[in-house]
């Protein structure tokens, strides 16, 4: 499972670890990504989503029939 938010297209951001010393190395920041099941009306079935925890109070927000129909106006799968 890739760290990507299906709602949002959250993906994991990069920088620096940085020492004590000062020394840097890389580092990877992933974004809080769950597997999430919604019951959408609009289908008549159930929906598995990969989302954030960002991803999840959109769709409390703006209702999971909106969320999926824009999903789905980009040519997702579902």
């Amino acid at each position: 499972m890739s760290a990507h938010c299906q709602v949002t297209g959250t993906v994991p951001g990069f920088g620096h670890r940085i020492s004590h010393s000062h020394r840097r190395t890389k580092r990877r920041f992933n974004p809080n990504i769950q597997r999430k099941r919604y019951w959408v009306p609009s289908l008549g079935r159930n929906v598995t989503l990969t989302v954030s925890a960002r991803g999840i109070k959109t769709i409390d927000r703006r209702g999971i029939d909106a969320v999926v129909r824009e999903i789905l106006a980009r040519g997702e799968r579902i």
